[in-house]
């Protein structure tokens, strides 16, 4: 699923990955997170409610620009630098598709639904089953 996070007014595209887990924070969005830094590799903020666990892949390491949840304490982490070890307990939710960088600042991030892209809208219209003349019974 595509999602957006507005940063400081900035909107960054990032790509949640099809997990369970994913797919339960997806069913929070909208959503605007107060962020704190945590050992200067990630910024954390509490979640209004846990997440679905059920299949997370057992270890993750995270890299800059991964989204995760950190299952213990029910937070949501924006990595804005490598986390350098495996841990158990972090569930991969994403990647920012750009601008990890941005992460390191934020204080205030706001995540929502991408909105469908005009390219996307086109290829659907297409797809779209035409009417031949023959089907709706009028001839030319």
């Amino acid at each position: 699923m595509n999602i957006q996070l507005i940063i400081d007014g900035h909107r960054v595209d990032s790509t949640l990955n099809d997990s369970a887990t994913a797919r339960d924070f997806a069913a929070l969005l909208p959503l605007t997170l107060q962020m704190s830094d945590f050992h200067r590799t990630d910024r954390i903020a509490d979640l209004p409610r846990r997440l679905a666990t059920s299949g997370a892949p057992e270890a993750a390491e995270a890299n800059a620009g991964d989204l995760a949840y950190y299952v213990p304490w029910g937070n949501l982490a924006l990595y804005y630098r490598d986390s350098g070890s495996s841990d158990t307990d972090l569930s991969i939710l994403g990647h920012v598709d750009g601008g990890a960088e941005q992460l390191a600042t934020a204080e205030k991030v706001t995540t929502e639904a991408a909105p469908e892209s005009a390219d996307r809208a086109a290829v659907t219209q297409l797809t779209k089953p035409l009417h031949r003349a023959a089907d709706t019974g009028t001839h030319h």
